[in-house]
């Protein structure tokens, strides 16, 4: 006579699971079968006939549902092998972490994993898990704004984001700054298009056509953008410049935020602001020049205009960025929104 198996329970949670295991494609098989051997069982389905559909032997479909009935979805995991296990000790785990945080002996930089293991005498995957274990990631590289050493930074940086959020009447606040060394390159062969399959391509080798420098002025409380090229980033061309600004916004006072660049300090432009009682010149604190927006708006400008372009003279690249300054005005200014959620970061 037959013997009857006992019957198998699952809750709602378990079958939904074994359901999604059965279907998998990124599991390994063998998680697959097994958990297809369950769900056979729960549709009341001989043991002669799971055999059939997994291609498993009957003690195998045995010891999966029995193994089931014990440990649940756990039970279906394979049991930890037998063997000695590799001994790490804990000197080594010491030197592997001492190792990864400090800078590598002989020219190099970082180190590599593999040259941590060589060092210590053991294998890759093992100081992956140390460092893993310890929470560390010597690959990875990430920036900070270091603390700025200027000693009147907290009174420069509320002065200009006073300026920002409440700006006196009948005034403008214009961030300056130059982008320079803006490369004309030329591609050694045709630009490949983009097409169904297969993105726009440029050939890797190109030809060098000279550079252009871009001075420009963003009105904070508008968007506009004003702008000129130049050949050279010197306190002439930063005065010729701040003479336009005095031109073109003529029945304004305008509050000019600008960095530490020698040019923007030169006697030649002290003399002519103190000629000029609506012109008012603020620096940025040292190492803060993320405080002057007008670098968000040089950002943009790289990515709708200088990424991947090709000119054929620096006349060529110089038309088309004052076209898309043009443009962006006519189209696109607006004020920049502060749209950060999250903690407000003390200032030490």
């Amino acid at each position: 006579m037959a013997r009857i198996s006992q019957p198998i329970e699952t809750t709602d949670a378990q079958k939904k699971e074994l359901l999604i295991m059965s279907r998998s494609l990124k599991l390994d098989n063998r998680y697959v079968v097994r958990s297809r051997v369950i769900l056979y069982s729960l549709e009341g389905k001989q043991l002669e006939e799971i055999v059939k559909l997994t291609g498993l032997s009957k003690p195998n479909v045995n010891k999966w549902r029995q193994r089931f009935r014990i440990a649940g979805m756990q039970g279906l995991h394979d049991a930890p092998r037998s063997g000695k296990p590799s001994v790490i000790t804990a000197e080594q785990k010491v030197s592997v972490v001492q190792k990864a945080c400090e800078k590598p002996p002989s020219g190099y930089t970082n180190w590599s994993q593999k040259r941590i293991g060589k060092e210590v005498g053991i294998s890759q995957s093992k100081v992956h898990q140390i460092l893993k274990g310890a929470d560390l990631k010597p690959h990875k590289i990430e920036y900070w704004c270091g603390k700025s050493p200027d000693p009147e930074f907290e009174s420069k940086m509320l002065t200009i984001v006073g300026l920002y959020m409440n700006p006196p009447e009948n005034a403008l606040v214009l961030c300056v700054d130059e982008k320079t060394q803006i490369q004309a390159l030329d591609r050694t062969q045709p630009i490949l298009p983009l097409k169904e399959n297969a993105p726009k391509r440029l050939t890797a080798t190109y030809k060098r056509n000279g550079t252009v420098s871009l001075i420009a002025a963003l009105a904070v409380h508008t968007g506009e953008i004003t702008a000129n090229t130049m050949k050279s980033n010197d306190t002439d061309n930063f005065l010729s410049f701040l003479k336009k600004l005095d031109r073109t916004y003529r029945n304004k006072t305008l509050h000019i935020i600008v960095d530490n660049l020698s040019a923007h300090k030169n006697v030649k432009v002290k003399e002519w602001i103190a000629s000029k009682r609506k012109v008012k010149l603020y620096f940025t604190p040292t190492y803060s020049s993320w405080l002057n927006q007008v670098e968000i708006w040089f950002n943009i400008l790289s990515k709708d205009v200088l990424k991947g372009g090709v000119w054929k003279s620096t006349q060529q690249l110089t038309e088309q960025m004052l076209e898309y300054i043009d443009t962006y005005n006519k189209t696109r200014a607006k004020p920049f929104s502060w749209t950060y959620t999250g903690n407000v970061l003390a200032v030490s």
